[in-house]
């Protein structure tokens, strides 16, 4: 099969994309039951977005061509149980460049909210209580973000204007960048103590997992702040709940661990949280990047060029 002969699954109906490539065929599926056309003959997937993991997996058993497989996520961790199931040389693409913005601006809302105590203005608010006082600011901090890739620096570059005492970054990889160095995360130790507000924005993989249990908590000074966007599992909910139901720590969570968070749940009521249900790349800024990203992609795709974004490639 070539790649102008190749069928093409969109979470779109193509006609909605400005700047696709002719000569491809392009079929609509955004998870239904039923599939647009026979598993076999695409070559291009792109996963339905929010649509879960059973979903973004379930025809890839049958996709015996497929060359490409797209998410419009950052994280591709609702794919990878799949990725057994394809033949080797199949390339894994993520959505860098599009939820950067959206994530980004979530983060600082998070951030601003939590220290200046919105969560009981609006309650006060419901209760036609005026609850004046003092509040921290985050001018001033010290914040840590741990997960420095796309989302991370898009982090850092919202949080410039606000005055921090100092930004520190951590990744997998330790290097160089304008705004400083980066380590990794065998420096945590040394750099949790120091921290005002930690942020996540790592992916969720092996190292990831469970990062932020009851030593990496212990280790955050006293009223610090966790902010995470990234994916729930990397923070075990048993330790943080402790954390937060003492009093030592505050966390702002756009992710959790189940999530959804089901109704009864401790975290729901926990004192000094702040929970928003997974929003950081479902805003209006999301859809005009993803069909960009997808012309882009399928444009090279279709010229034989190589498409950007490659996670991995499976063997």
């Amino acid at each position: 099969m070539t790649a102008t002969t190749a069928d093409v699954w969109l979470p779109y109906p193509a006609e909605e994309i400005d700047g696709l490539p002719e000569g491809l065929n392009y079929l609509f599926w955004d998870g239904e039951p039923d599939y647009p056309g026979d598993p076999a003959d695409c070559a291009y997937y792109v996963v339905p977005y929010l649509k879960g993991a059973e979903v973004a997996v379930r025809p890839l058993a049958s996709m015996s061509a497929v060359q490409v497989v797209q998410t419009l996520s950052a994280g591709i961790d609702h794919v990878e149980p799949g990725l057994a199931l394809l033949h080797s040389g199949v390339r894994l693409c993520n959505a860098k460049g599009v939820h950067e913005a959206s994530t980004a601006e979530l983060t600082l809302a998070l951030i601003l909210a939590s220290l200046r105590g919105f969560p009981g203005f609006v309650h006060g608010q419901d209760k036609e209580e005026w609850r004046s006082g003092f509040y921290p600011s985050l001018a001033d901090k010290s914040v840590l973000i741990v997960g420095y890739g796309s989302i991370g620096s898009a982090i850092e570059d919202r949080l410039a204007p606000f005055e921090c005492a100092r930004v520190a970054r951590v990744a997998r990889s330790a290097r160089t960048t304008a705004r400083g160095p980066v380590q990794t995360l065998d420096d945590l130790p040394a750099l949790l103590p120091e921290a005002d507000v930690v942020i996540l924005s790592t992916p969720l993989n092996p190292s990831t997992q469970g990062l932020v249990g009851a030593d990496f908590l212990a280790a955050m000074p006293d009223g610090a702040l966790l902010v995470n966007v990234a994916r729930g599992p990397v923070v075990d909910t048993k330790a943080l709940l402790a954390e937060l139901e003492s009093g030592r720590l505050r966390a702002a969570l756009d992710v959790t661990d189940p999530e959804p968070l089901p109704a009864g749940h401790p975290l729901w009521h926990a004192p000094n949280v702040l929970i928003t249900p997974h929003v950081g790349g479902s805003t209006s800024a999301f859809e005009p990047r993803a069909k960009r990203l997808l012309a882009a992609q399928l444009t090279r795709f279709a010229a034989g060029e190589p498409v950007r974004n490659v996670v991995t490639t499976t063997g």
